[in-house]
C-alpha cells in the first residue's frame, strides 16, 4: 500500500466525502437509522449537506485522508462548537477495508492539532451511537472519556429517519494540546 497522504478538504471534494460517509452510515448506523433511509439514496442527501459544508468552511476543519488518489478517510471538525465541550468532531470515517491501519487515528490526531491550532481552547469531544461500541473503544483508547448520553438527533431534522429511540454518547479530550507535534 502507498503511504496515506493528508490534505485539507475544498469544494471539489464534496462528492467523494459524501459517498464515503452514506458508505459509512450504511455499515455502522443500522438499528439507529431507518432502513429505509439507509437503503435510500443517502448519497443525494448527504452530497448536498457536503456541498453545503465544503463551500463555506468558515470555523470548521476537514481533513482528508488519501492513497493511490482515493479517499480513505476524512474528519470534520466544528470548532468551539459549545462553550462548556469545545470543538465538535462531528464527522470521522474511514472506509470499511481500511479499518485498523492507523487512519482514523492519524485523522483524530489532526483534528486536536485544527483545535489547539484555530480554536480558542483546547477542548475536543464528539457523539458516537450507543451500539457502535467498536468506535467507543477506538476512541476510549485514543484517551477519550465518556461524559454523558442523549438522544440520537434525526438526520437532517427528519424523526422518520431514525429507528426508535437510539442513545448517542458524548466523548471527550479536555486538552488536545497534550497530543503533541504531528509528523507529516
Amino acid at each position: 500500500m502507498s503511504p496515506v497522504l493528508f490534505r485539507s478538504a475544498g469544494p471539489a471534494d464534496a462528492g467523494s466525502v459524501a459517498d464515503l460517509h452514506a458508505d459509512s452510515w450504511r455499515r455502522h448506523y443500522r438499528g439507529a437509522y431507518a432502513d429505509a433511509f439507509l437503503d435510500g439514496d443517502i448519497a443525494v442527501e448527504r452530497t448536498a449537506v457536503w456541498e453545503s459544508r465544503l463551500a463555506t468552511p468558515t470555523g470548521t476543519a476537514t481533513v482528508l485522508a488519501e492513497c493511490d488518489g482515493r479517499l480513505v478517510g476524512f474528519v470534520h471538525v466544528m470548532l468551539d462548537h459549545d462553550p462548556e465541550w469545545g470543538s465538535l468532531v462531528d464527522n470521522l470515517h474511514v472506509r470499511h477495508d481500511q479499518h485498523r491501519l492507523g487512519i482514523g487515528t492519524d485523522l483524530l490526531t489532526r483534528a486536536a492539532a485544527a483545535v489547539t491550532e484555530q480554536a480558542a481552547t483546547n477542548a475536543m469531544y464528539l457523539w458516537v451511537l450507543e451500539q457502535n461500541t467498536s468506535a467507543q473503544h477506538f476512541y476510549r483508547t485514543a484517551g477519550g472519556t465518556a461524559v454523558g448520553k442523549a438522544p440520537v438527533p434525526p438526520p437532517s431534522g427528519d424523526p422518520s429517519r431514525l429507528t426508535g429511540n437510539p442513545h448517542c454518547l458524548r466523548i471527550v479530550w479536555p486538552d488536545t494540546s497534550t497530543w503533541g507535534a504531528i509528523a507529516d
